[in-house]
């Protein structure tokens, strides 16, 4: 409410722009109440960002340039960023095709061991260190904005040019502060996700330190244009109702996430995090044991959608995976996972990942679905 009464936010805003865009107030406008909420000094939040990939993607394009080095402290990347890093084909247009190199370590909840290894990585020279504050398609914990603190500090400490990039998915205001407040110089994510409060048609955002910003915008537009153009074609009043939202819709997220995990961990299934359990995103993750089981699940959720309820989900050869996926998401906003979605591959232990829920009330009955189809196959 502060971001958008300190930046003057009126309906003149809403206005539909075309073409170039010269001169969109609702667009820059945007732009100001983002910076505001994740106390960042600017923003980059555009309809044109087809998902946080594609968000992720312009970023780390924007900055690393032939030669840089990127480095993960949080394991490989989700699998659809892996082909922007490293991909194995030849002229793919990924960063490796353009001499920039990519290396990780794992998550370790041994610090000693971790920050050690954060150590000798960084003695070799990277540009951009990588976190992704989600758990993406592991098993491991999600980071808190603490122990992303504690991260970027260390690493600051040893290599203070260093940029630090955080990939925001899943993750945005489920605590009280976000990573572009504790030191973090770029911060991405999907309008599609939390900060679309279910009500962002598509897009995303890239936050951050304001050079680095800049710097991101000329990757998305061209070199020396940058912000000052972008027809926003009459979604920004939805693009600012649904930051406005937010908030309230991932807290019913997280009621949603913390029933699933109760709920099935009384049917004696393996759930991360447990429903009593600190959560620093809104994504639950279970253990369903056999792909019969997964198909189940998913088709619950599906049955339990207020579109296309009657659709049964099938595993699909999908882009940028190595492994056939299975996905619901009957949703009003294709593919959003603000709404209530799972998805997960079809290969052992055929873990699946849970999130979102606008509607507390409306998602559990999804949830309640799928528990009973798992109990009706036996399990």
């Amino acid at each position: 409410m502060k971001a958008f009464i300190d930046s003057g936010v009126s309906e003149s805003h809403f206005e539909i722009t075309t073409g170039y865009g010269y001169g969109d107030r609702g667009r820059d406008k945007l732009d100001e109440v983002f910076a505001r909420i994740f106390g960042a000094e600017d923003a980059l939040v555009r309809a044109n960002f087809v998902s946080g990939t594609h968000a992720l993607t312009t970023a780390l394009f924007g900055v690393l340039r032939p030669n840089d080095k990127m480095l993960s402290l949080t394991g490989k990347l989700y699998d659809t960023m892996m082909g922007v890093v490293d991909s194995k084909d030849c002229d793919f247009g990924s960063l490796k095709d353009f001499g920039i190199g990519f290396d990780y370590i794992d998550y370790d909840e041994n610090k000693e061991n971790y920050y050690k290894s954060i150590s000798d990585k960084l003695s070799k020279g990277f540009k951009i260190v990588y976190i992704q504050r989600s758990r993406g398609y592991t098993l491991r914990k999600s980071l808190s904005v603490s122990e992303i603190k504690e991260i970027i500090d260390f690493v600051k400490n040893i290599s203070p040019e260093c940029i630090v990039m955080v990939d925001n998915c899943y993750g945005e205001f489920v605590e009280t502060a976000e990573p572009s407040e504790v030191g973090a110089d770029i911060v991405v994510g999907s309008l599609i996700k939390n900060p679309g409060g279910g009500i962002a048609p598509t897009g995303g955002y890239i936050l951050g330190r304001k050079k680095y910003v800049e710097m991101c915008s000329y990757r998305l537009t061209a070199p020396g244009i940058g912000k000052e153009v972008g027809a926003t074609l009459g979604v920004n009043r939805e693009l600012f109702m649904g930051i406005f939202n937010a908030p309230h819709v991932v807290a019913e997220a997280l009621k949603t996430a913390l029933y699933t995990s109760a709920i099935f961990g009384l049917l004696g299934f393996e759930t991360y995090p447990k429903y009593s359990e600190n959560r620093c995103d809104i994504v639950q993750s279970l253990i369903m044991g056999s792909g019969e089981a997964l198909k189940a699940f998913c088709g619950g959720i599906q049955s339990g959608s207020p579109v296309d309820s009657f659709v049964t989900p099938e595993p699909w050869d999908m882009p940028g995976y190595d492994s056939q996926v299975i996905m619901a998401a009957g949703t009003f906003i294709g593919g959003s996972s603000i709404e209530l979605s799972a998805d997960g591959p079809m290969k052992e232990p055929y873990p699946v990942w849970v999130q979102g829920g606008t509607n507390f009330y409306a998602a559990k009955i999804g949830i309640l679905k799928a528990a009973e189809n798992i109990l009706s196959i036996g399990r």
